[in-house]
């Protein structure tokens, strides 16, 4: 019975992140991204901590296979298994895991915002960074970087923004089914931190 409820548990919170990994997908403001929710959602509720890195990042993976190749597949000559940006968005997606392990221990409304804008400038200061490395538009001394940071202060609303529509959504979606179903809230740690109470 026990490992039911896991197996369903691990499945829904499974399909969520792939479900919000392909809303990459639809027209949306630049930067208005659910990357740091799925993140977020993943630290908090996948029971063992590896499938917290993995799921989301393989979602995060076949949305950018499908994105390079599609939607900007124009500034491509080749087949992009993975590009090499990719490197700063993961490895901005992996602090932002750690940053959900330490502040999701207990769900709450004030721990979800905290995360949430962690969330944004975790990846505000990890994508302009590679964006000042990779790219030659600015020059690579301190102030090149300034610079590169200074430029990227127009989008940083936009990425608060989507990580706080899709934060919310996800977990307020997830805790009303597992109160509706309550083998989903089979963590006992889950069970006794809802954010709906």
């Amino acid at each position: 019975m026990e490992k039911s409820k896991l197996n369903l548990r691990f499945r829904v919170i499974t399909l969520m992140v792939f479900v919000v990994a392909m809303c990459r997908l639809l027209p949306s403001p630049p930067n208005f991204a659910p990357i740091g929710a799925m993140a977020l959602f993943g630290a908090a509720y996948f029971t063992k901590r590896y499938w917290a890195f993995l799921i989301p990042v393989a979602s995060m993976w076949i949305s950018d296979l499908i994105l390079n190749n599609t939607i900007y597949g124009q500034y491509f000559d080749h087949f992009v298994w993975f590009s090499s940006f990719s490197l700063f968005t993961y490895g901005a997606f992996t602090l932002i895991v750690v940053l959900g392990m330490f502040t999701l221990k207990k769900v709450r409304v004030s721990n979800l915002l905290f995360s949430a804008l962690g969330t944004s400038v975790i990846f505000f200061l990890v994508s302009n960074f590679g964006v000042w490395l990779m790219f030659n538009m600015y020059p690579k001394t301190l102030s090149g970087l300034m610079a590169c940071y200074v430029a990227g202060i127009p989008f940083f609303h936009n990425t608060v923004m989507g990580d706080l529509v899709y934060t919310s959504a996800m977990f307020v979606i997830f805790e009303l089914y597992a109160r509706k179903f309550p083998q989903l809230a089979y963590c006992p740690a889950t069970m006794a931190n809802s954010i709906i109470d």
